[in-house]
């Protein structure tokens, strides 16, 4: 499934830095089109599933609320 993205980039020195205005994710390179290439591979990872390499930790944990 493909979902548009409104995206905006300036030149930052010697860089062009690209930003998803929706989300916060970002990304950089030499010309506007890598940055813009670069974001898109970002945005792509940010919605991968994540996989796990072990299980994770479950644990508690206490917290004090309604402190008098």
């Amino acid at each position: 499934m493909k979902r548009p993205f409104t995206a905006t980039v300036w030149r930052e020195g010697k860089w062009y830095v690209s930003q998803c205005l929706e989300l916060d994710v970002a990304s950089q390179g030499e010309t506007e089109e890598e940055a813009l290439a670069n974001l898109k591979e970002a945005l792509e990872l940010h919605f991968e599933s994540p996989q796990a390499t072990r299980p994770p930790a479950v644990c508690m944990i206490e917290v004090e609320v309604g402190a008098a």
